[in-house]
């Protein structure tokens, strides 16, 4: 039977096997014991194209001879070159020379130009062996040299190290926080690169004064230099005081005013700055009294409602006050540090021309001053540099313009800030000595 014939030669077929096609023969069940079918290992390249339409390219070297089998001497092709079976044909060219009997050729001192047109390539298998040197162009990138390679190694190795540096420096900063839950010091340096970020949002133009057609520059240094004194009176947070000059500056920039109202909108500043920072707001009925009944109630409220429009409600702005309490954190300052850095940030408050300059600017460049200031000579750490992202360099010439502010402190008609610095209670700060060596550095 056909099913015994089948499994006599090992085969198990189903029941609706039908056969197929192969080479326009039908093998089958029909075809009985006599199927004659061609083995697998007889199955080569029937034609002497390759299976797929692309060479294979190998490298060999044009003097080599092909290299023949020992059982049947028959041609098997050229084999990859390596720097393994370079080196070894290298050694069998020079016994070649000794032993003139030896099957294979020396390599020739000289190799064939790659300009020369590519060989007749060997077909073996249905596959193409072609020299590849012939293909290879004369722009090549040389492979970089062991030198090379350890330098660049020794390089990013540095580096990664001084990353390393910089990132413990900067989480030192926060150790002494490190149980204090309110100084957020997991998310404190994020927070700090959104102000550095967004600062840039809260500044101003350096001459929008330009745009006022009935105020100066001297006029809002008188108006600055007043508020310093109502915020001390008041005994209002720091940040009040910062945060209202910014809202000065920013309403100005975007509405006129006459002189008129300009103590209107200083005052005005100041309630919407406590309003924000302060936990007991002063009454409207106080700022009235402190500007000698300048104004009227409803003249506040409309002029409050008119900056917060303005201003478009935002309040959020980093002032250099934020700035300074971090920067004074990184320079692991003292009391007189901080009394010294607040006493020429707030002269520099009163300086038009000081808005120029970036809130971070301002706060590092006031601590480098008051550093130099209370030691005598230059200083600012690593730690700072890297905190604050300023050099020296880049510090030098805003540092000498506050050094210009401290000499001149107290000798003109705006002594608001020195004479609030001159108390016990701010550790008598306006009589330290002014960093005059600083003018000396070059920049």
């Amino acid at each position: 039977m056909e099913r015994g014939v089948e499994n006599e030669r090992g085969v198990i077929r189903s029941e609706n096997y039908q056969g197929f096609l192969m080479g326009g023969l039908k093998h089958g069940r029909d075809m009985g014991n006599n199927v004659n079918r061609r083995a697998l290992s007889d199955i080569n390249n029937l034609t002497s194209d390759a299976p797929y339409p692309s060479a294979i390219f190998k490298r060999v070297l044009n003097d080599v001879a092909p290299i023949n089998d020992k059982n049947d001497n028959s041609f098997v092709g050229r084999r990859p070159i390596t720097r393994k079976f370079a080196a070894s044909l290298a050694h069998k060219s020079q016994n070649c020379s000794q032993n003139p009997s030896s099957r294979l050729k020396p390599i020739g001192s000289e190799r064939q130009k790659r300009s020369q047109p590519v060989q007749s390539a060997s077909s073996v298998g249905g596959c193409d062996s072609i020299d590849v040197d012939d293909f290879v162009s004369a722009n090549d990138i040389p492979l970089p040299m062991v030198d090379e390679i350890e330098e660049m190694v020794d390089c990013e190795l540095k580096e990664v190290e001084m990353e390393d540096l910089e990132a413990k420096l900067l989480m030192e900063i926060d150790s002494c926080d490190s149980n204090n839950p309110l100084a957020v010091v997991n998310y404190v340096n994020d927070i700090y690169s959104f102000y550095r970020e967004t600062e840039v949002l809260g500044c101003v133009s350096p001459n929008y004064m330009s745009n006022q057609l009935d105020i100066n520059e001297r006029m809002r240094a008188i108006l600055i230099d007043w508020l310093i004194e109502v915020h001390y009176k008041f005994e209002l947070m720091e940040e009040t005081l910062f945060l209202t000059v910014n809202l000065i500056d920013r309403f100005l920039a975007r509405q006129s005013v006459v002189r008129k109202k300009l103590q209107l909108v200083g005052v005005t500043a100041m309630l919407l700055a406590c309003k924000y920072e302060e936990v007991m707001v002063p009454v409207v009925e106080d700022l009235i009294l402190i500007s000698d009944r300048a104004y009227t109630r409803e003249e506040v409220l409309q002029m409050e409602s008119l900056m917060a429009n303005t201003l478009q409600f935002n309040m959020s702005v980093p002032t250099p006050y934020v700035f300074l309490r971090r920067f004074l954190k990184a320079a692991m300052s003292d009391r007189r540090l901080e009394l010294l850095s607040s006493y020429i940030i707030e002269l520099s408050l009163i300086e038009y021309e000081m808005l120029k300059y970036s809130p971070s600017m301002l706060a590092a460049a006031a601590i480098y001053t008051a550093q130099c200031s209370l030691k005598g000579f230059k200083h600012w750490t690593r730690t700072s540099e890297l905190c604050t992202k300023y050099s020296e360099d880049k510090l030098l010439e805003c540092s000498r313009m506050m050094v210009d502010f401290h000499l001149q402190a107290g000798k003109g008609k705006l002594t608001g800030v020195h004479r609030k610095y001159s108390t016990y209670k701010f550790g008598c700060a306006a009589n330290s000595t002014p960093a005059l060596f600083l003018f000396d550095m070059k920049i």
